[in-house]
């Protein structure tokens, strides 16, 4: 997509949230960004979407300021969803193998305006929250106070937790459907379980931007759409979520705007019914796609066959 501004275009009676262009990221010399540039709709969901090793994980955690310019990743390391499945490809080396060689371009990054990048880093964790997928901590904590560690933007360094962090936290907890793990261990918790608690501790950090990379992963169908859910309703508060998702009946269902990558670029992007169309679709992930209206909502249902 080269180095211009974001093409992607957001309807005019809605305010441009987040921003981004000349985004790449490169290992041992495959491109896994090349050049993307991404403009979402504040107070709107975003749904990220691509193959796999297409650059959705990296692409999130460029944009959230956690992916570090010339940091080495082993080719065994879980960074970046295993650096996107090491390029989408395996890897020739054995887990012996020195670290890869990583480098990032200069990118540019916004939201409403302010540049994301030159924020301290406590600033911006007032404005974004990120919950990656399949996040592990070795802390013995409780889920309680895992949650709580949201509230560490907004406290002085020396302050402890005060009623008001617990009320978010506790409110947060509800609201991802996690309050009856509070007591319990991080440790002890199921995958779906801990993808709960992690969303819980992004909702108690009250961003303004969230980020999530696949934030049903580990999820039955009722905590799925309960997700999907808080998303919605945090974006009808005006909060700006970008999510990658996989589910793209999911993706159908709730979002407002898509992004949809493929080797690294993006293909297309707009409402959602622009993108979910078999001529978008079917060379990206190389099936067959038929799409018809959901009986109820009159969003897009889509069924697929083997290309």
């Amino acid at each position: 997509m080269g180095e211009g501004a974001p093409t992607e275009q957001v309807p005019s009676t809605q305010r441009a949230g987040l921003a981004a262009r000349r985004v790449s990221w490169e290992i041992d010399g495959r491109l896994i960004l090349d050049g993307v540039a991404v403009l979402t709709p504040a107070g709107a969901v975003t749904g990220l979407l691509g193959p796999n090793g297409s650059g959705k994980s990296t692409l999130l955690r460029v944009l959230a300021g956690v992916q570090a310019a010339g940091r080495a990743v082993s080719p065994s390391g879980a960074t970046s969803a295993a650096a996107e499945q090491s390029a989408a490809a395996p890897s020739a080396t054995g887990p012996s193998a020195s670290p890869a060689s990583v480098s990032v371009s200069p990118t540019e990054t916004t939201f409403g305006g302010a540049d994301l990048g030159a924020m301290p880093r406590r600033e911006r964790a007032r404005v974004l929250a990120l919950v990656e997928q399949d996040a592990t901590t070795d802390l013995p904590l409780s889920v309680l106070d895992a949650v709580l560690l949201g509230r560490i933007p907004h406290r002085s360094l020396l302050a402890g937790d005060s009623d008001a962090d617990r009320a978010a936290a506790h409110a947060a907890l509800e609201a991802a459907g996690a309050k009856e793990l509070a007591d319990r261990e991080v440790g002890t918790l199921s995958g779906g379980e801990r993808q709960r608690v992690h969303m819980a501790r992004a909702l108690a950090q009250q961003p303004r931007l969230l980020l999530l990379d696949e934030p049903t992963n580990h999820l039955d169908i009722a905590a799925q759409l309960q997700a999907m859910r808080v998303l919605r309703d945090l974006a009808a508060d005006g909060v700006t979520v970008v999510a990658a998702l996989h589910d793209l009946n999911l993706a159908a269902s709730t979002c407002d705007h898509l992004v949809l990558l493929d080797h690294g670029r993006v293909v297309a992007a707009g409402p959602v019914d622009d993108v979910l169309v078999p001529a978008v679709l079917e060379p990206v992930y190389g099936v067959r796609l038929d799409v018809l209206p959901h009986p109820r909502t009159g969003r897009p249902v889509l069924a697929f066959e083997q290309g």
